[in-house]
């Protein structure tokens, strides 16, 4: 059934005919079809409604203008009703006046529906039309009747029949532009103390939703090898400790492995909610496991270390444990972080080799790190292809880096907000930005800065003093505003998020990095830095995307309103 706006529309006293086509078009158009009732367009003095619109993704728009009782039309003059009643109308110029005004409307807004395939249509739910009836103004498929009502597809049929032949634009309506045009004519004006009410709702669908996607596991709860790829916000780190969770509770030994420290503290503080029974032997970063059995201690900055001898002596270790040290089943998350090498040496870590547990989630646009992303193991591929996580405005921004198609099932949030200046100013700016959230009320353990180039000067200081156990303690506390990095913020996320865009250290992976540091924020997401080099790195998708953003000055910012 379509999305409609609003979902329980007041009709008008006609003898139900705005009733009947709308019901009828509920009923036949497809699920990512959007309906909407009653759209006033103001133009100038001149006042215009739609009474039907429809926004059908890969076809375009319909305007549609309904009339109950008796309709006809003599000497080329409208009329409606009968007897005394009977009076001029002329359904076919008020239609038209209408769809000219709405495009016209999307032209002012910026929106890329003012550019998709525009038709509109006259219906007449109480009076049947010969089939070879039509006028100048008005071919037969541009009028829906009774007959049409009554047979199986019919009114969506013309629907569409009319659009693509009559519609007036450059192609179908792109699904990706369908949310902007919801949030431009059914979303209206929020004030900033809803965008926090539609937050904290958000989050509660957030939840919901996610905890659906144990359907996943639950369709593949026979198979002992599994690869499952997902974009932003697909759920996979909640689906890797769900199985971690089902594979402990079904009395095997599990380990629970990740790259980055903040995700790997994030997964030991969920794991140690769990009931006893329901807990992995082991919890933490895959490079602890080989430290925990005995490996050396390597430095920080040497690459060899980290990618080539410390793989190799977990496969050494793991030959030389008993068995009871062993595992029945891994799970990795964030798996596009792990060197090819550590593949063999991890399945060494396994009691059974070859038909031993391996679950492995990940996400081919999080390439942040140089390093391959290819599992080199015979796995069974799950795909997953909704994005959960972030609102409609979010996941359209971040989505259009992805090389794959990620449905939006978040709510409608806020525009975007881009604060455009340059590089070497970002952070800064970003300060500026975090300032005025927490003036328009967010509360501070919401909010997350994270950075793409040079560290925040807080996250270093943090660091310094506390540690990283002390660090990443303080992030889950939500007590405060958050100092990070996108490359130690991967499987993460907070309701609200300015990116601070100042650079990266790799050109060659600057997507990836805007991918990443885009797609952390769940509620509202604000981008600072070179808006050029940003849309330049992102390409024409991303330019698109950005378009619908609001162009933002917090105070001290120095950015252009």
């Amino acid at each position: 059934m379509p999305l409609a706006f609003p979902p329980d529309p007041t009709f008008p006293d006609d003898g139900g005919a705005e009733r009947a086509v709308w019901d009828a078009l509920r009923e036949q158009l497809p699920d990512d079809v959007v309906l909407f009732h009653g759209v006033h367009v103001q133009e100038d003095e001149q006042e215009y409604e739609i009474d039907v619109l429809v926004a059908w993704p890969g076809v375009g728009l319909a305007a549609i203008e309904v009339k109950g009782g008796h309709v006809d039309r003599v000497d080329g003059t409208w009329f409606q009703g009968n007897g005394p009643r009977r009076h001029r109308i002329d359904p076919v110029r008020q239609v038209q006046g209408a769809r000219h005004a709405l495009q016209a409307l999307l032209r002012r807004r910026d929106l890329w529906a003012a550019e998709a395939r525009t038709a509109h249509l006259v219906a007449f739910p109480h009076r049947y039309v010969p089939r070879d009836w039509e006028t100048v103004d008005l071919p037969r498929d541009m009028l829906v009747d009774r007959g049409d009502l009554e047979r199986s597809g019919g009114v969506a049929e013309r629907v569409k029949r009319a659009v693509e032949r009559h519609g007036q634009g450059h192609a179908g309506l792109a699904a990706d532009d369908v949310p902007a045009l919801v949030d431009s004519l059914a979303s209206g004006f929020p004030s900033q103390a809803e965008h926090l009410s539609l937050a904290l709702e958000h989050e509660t669908r957030l939840e919901q939703m996610t905890r659906d996607q144990a359907r996943v596991l639950d369709a593949l709860s026979e198979v002992r090898r599994m690869r499952v790829v997902g974009g932003a916000g697909a759920g996979k780190t909640w689906l890797a400790l769900e199985q971690a969770r089902r594979r402990a509770r079904a009395g095997e030994r599990v380990a629970l492995l990740c790259y980055s420290r903040g995700l790997g503290r994030y997964l030991e503080r969920v794991t140690q909610t769990w009931p006893a029974r329901d807990r992995p032997a082991y919890v933490g970063l895959f490079h602890d496991l080989p430290l925990s059995w005995g490996a050396e201690r390597g430095a920080d900055d040497d690459p060899d270390y980290w990618e080539r001898h410390l793989p190799t002596e977990l496969g050494r270790l793991a030959g030389e444990r008993p068995s009871t040290d062993l595992f029945d089943a891994v799970v990795v998350d964030e798996a596009q972080d792990f060197g090819d090498l550590w593949w063999p040496s991890l399945l060494r870590c396994l009691r059974d080799p070859d038909d031993g547990g391996l679950y492995v989630f990940l996400d081919d646009a999080q390439r942040v790190f140089p390093r391959g992303v290819d599992v080199p193991l015979q796995l069974v591929p799950v795909t997953l292809r909704e994005n959960l996580r972030s609102t409609k405005q979010i996941a359209q921004v971040f989505g259009a880096l992805s090389p794959d198609t990620l449905t939006p099932r978040g709510m409608n949030g806020p525009r975007v907000r881009i604060v455009d200046v340059p590089a070497a100013a970002a952070v800064e700016a970003a300060d500026d930005a975090v300032e005025a959230l927490l003036d328009e009320g967010w509360n501070p353990g919401q909010v997350a800065l994270l950075a793409t180039g040079r560290r925040h000067p807080a996250q270093v200081n943090e660091v310094t003093v506390g540690g990283y156990a002390a660090y990443w303690d303080a992030f889950f506390a939500e007590e405060d505003v958050f100092f990070g990095h996108v490359l130690g913020f991967k499987g993460l996320e907070r309701p609200a998020v300015v990116l601070s865009v100042n650079g990266v250290r790799d050109e060659a992976r600057a997507r990836e990095m805007l991918y990443t540091g885009l797609s952390r924020a769940r509620s509202l997401l604000v981008v600072v830095g070179d808006r050029s080099w940003i849309e330049g790195v992102g390409g024409e998708a991303v330019r698109r995307r950005l378009t619908e953003a609001q162009a933002w000055a917090p105070v001290g910012s120095g950015a252009d309103a």
